[in-house]
């Protein structure tokens, strides 16, 4: 669930309550541990690096095994850095995490879900994705393609039957670290993203803007013009 550790917490409250088993991977060994001791009863963990496909593949077998099937992977990993600059030095690890690493998990969760003829998966993109921004170009560029990544399997999910059910996710502004910049608008509290994403979940929605006014300024944002866009 790294870097949006934050989300983690409320995230996991609200899925144990319903009497599940979780297995939650991360890089960071302390703060797994943390998450672990909240809900010890039913929770177990994996240290792995997104971008270490050898760390990803262990732990989703270790999962596999341990809980003998999985019947909902939420892929909530990412990455990104204010570049206005263009330093490649910046770019680079956001394009391993965002598109490398991050494909990597999405193809293997998804081709476990095929093989177990069920299964929900969830991926964390942003908002942020349907726009090119000049101040983070390799963070929305990336977004966007998880977004066209997520429609494709949402449609080839369908095309196969519709037991494989694929959510997209789409936060705003969350109160997070990831919320970098200055004058930013619409910074949502932790807790509330938290809450509606696992509301989307329940609900299998195809797709879901977090917080739900975040869908207005999606529209808004989404079809404004370029020549207008461009001078914001």
């Amino acid at each position: 669930m790294e870097p949006h550790q934050a989300l983690a917490r409320p995230c996991l409250r609200n899925i144990a309550t319903d009497g599940n088993r979780i297995g939650i991977v991360g890089r960071r060994t302390h703060l797994l541990d943390e998450l672990r001791q909240q809900h010890p009863e039913c929770t177990i963990t994996a240290t792995a690096d997104i971008t270490n496909q050898d760390e990803v593949e262990r732990a989703i077998h270790d999962f596999t095994k341990e809980l003998g099937h999985v019947d909902l992977a939420i892929v909530c990993s990412g990455t990104g850095e204010i570049n206005p600059t263009l330093d490649y030095a910046l770019e680079r690890p956001t394009l391993d995490t965002n598109v490398m690493g991050w494909t990597y998990v999405i193809d293997t969760l998804f081709h476990l879900f095929e093989q177990q003829a069920h299964g929900h998966l969830v991926a964390i993109t942003s908002a942020g994705g349907l726009r090119g921004e000049p101040m983070a170009p390799a963070y929305s560029a990336t977004k966007a393609y998880q977004i066209n990544y997520m429609e494709a399997l949402r449609k080839k999910a369908f095309k196969a039957g519709g037991k494989v059910i694929v959510t997209d996710i789409r936060p705003g502004l969350v109160n997070t670290a990831m919320a970098k910049g200055e004058g930013l608008f619409w910074v949502m509290p932790v807790e509330k993203v938290a809450s509606q994403i696992c509301a989307a979940i329940r609900k299998r929605k195809s797709k879901a803007y977090v917080t739900k006014r975040w869908h207005v300024l999606a529209i808004i944002n989404k079809n404004l013009p370029f020549t207008l866009y461009k001078r914001m």
